[in-house]
Parts: C-alpha cells; structure tokens; sequence
C-alpha cells in the first residue's frame, strides 16, 4: 500500500492510495469520519434567554460548532465556554469564550442566533471529547474516495476546523494500528 499526497492545502486534502482494496479503503474513509476523537460542546446550561428560539435549539445549533482540537486532550476533559449577549445584535460563535486558550471555536463567523431589541442570552456550554458515531457533532471531516482502477484510489478529506486534514489523516492511521495490535492480541489467546 502506498500514499501520494496530491494537495493539501488549508482545509482539504487530496491523496492517491495505491495497492489497496475496496474494503481497506472504506475503512480508512469510516475511521477519518468516525473514529477521530474532537471537541464539541455537549451540555448547555441556560441563565437567561428571552430570545424567541427555544433554549434547546440554541443548544443544538451551538453543538455544532467546530472546536478546536488540540493533541494532549482526553475524554475526561471538560472546556467551559461562556456567552453572554444582549440585543439587537446577531450573535456568532466568536462570541463563546473558552476557559482554555489552546481550545476555542474553529470559525469564529458561524450565526448562532439574531436577537432583538431587550433580548438577552446568558450560558455556559462544555466542551467534552467525543467520536463521530457517537454523534455529528463530534465529526472532524468530510471524507470521500473514487476507485481509479482496480487498487487505486482518489481520497478527498476537508476539515471543519478542529484539526488539520493531516493531522486527522495521522490520528486516524494510529487508531486502525491500535485496534489491528488489539485484534493480534486476541488472535493470540
């Protein structure tokens, strides 16, 4: 098996994956989607919140926001972020403050909601670790592939900020030789 690096700039990538088959590569697709561990903010707490949406889809629409993913982070830990804000205005995920300056919101221009004249909103939200088939939220990527022969393969990644698309790509790579070691483990019982 054999890796070409076509384009990587930004937030997208392009490789070719030569030597392969079907299977090998739609599970690298599954682990780069599924399996890499990112922040997402998970449990919102509502103070104040006057606004006209339901605190529950401000919720959702706040889970949903990139964070930023730094190496050294694990699921036990638990990033605060605070927002506070008071109409009119539209209010952006560059709004929500993190407790930790490594951690913070990948795109600061996502609308979070527009509030009106004497409108306010208060939270706190926590950022927890998680896996994209534990939820989409906690997805780093989009990834995709095209068969250009019988063992090649055209793979496009695009992040959505947490991390790089190599770095991504590389996490996803010690997952899949952490779980064959793990399966080699096993065999040998």
């Amino acid at each position: 098996m054999k890796i070409e690096m076509l384009e990587n700039k930004g937030n997208y990538m392009r490789f070719k994956l030569s030597g392969s088959d079907y299977p090998t590569a739609n599970a690298i697709r599954r682990m780069l989607i599924n399996s890499v561990d990112c922040f997402a903010i998970d449990k919102v707490t509502f103070y104040e919140n006057n606004s006209v949406m339901f605190d529950e889809y401000i919720a959702h629409r706040i889970g949903m926001i990139p964070i930023t993913t730094p190496k050294g982070y694990n699921e036990k830990d638990e990033i605060l972020f605070s927002l506070e804000a008071e109409g009119p205005k539209t209010v952006y995920s560059k709004d929500l403050e993190s407790k930790d300056k490594e951690v913070k919101v990948a795109n600061e221009d996502i609308p979070i909601i527009k509030l009106g004249v004497d409108q306010k909103i208060k939270l706190d939200g926590k950022a927890v670790i998680g896996r994209g088939m534990k939820s989409s939220k906690f997805q780093p990527c989009i990834a995709t592939y095209k068969q250009l022969d019988d063992k090649n393969y055209d793979f496009y990644v695009e992040s959505f900020g947490q991390m790089t698309p190599a770095e991504i790509f590389k996490r996803a790579v010690s997952i899949i030789n952490s779980e064959l070691k793990e399966i080699g483990k096993e065999m040998k019982k």
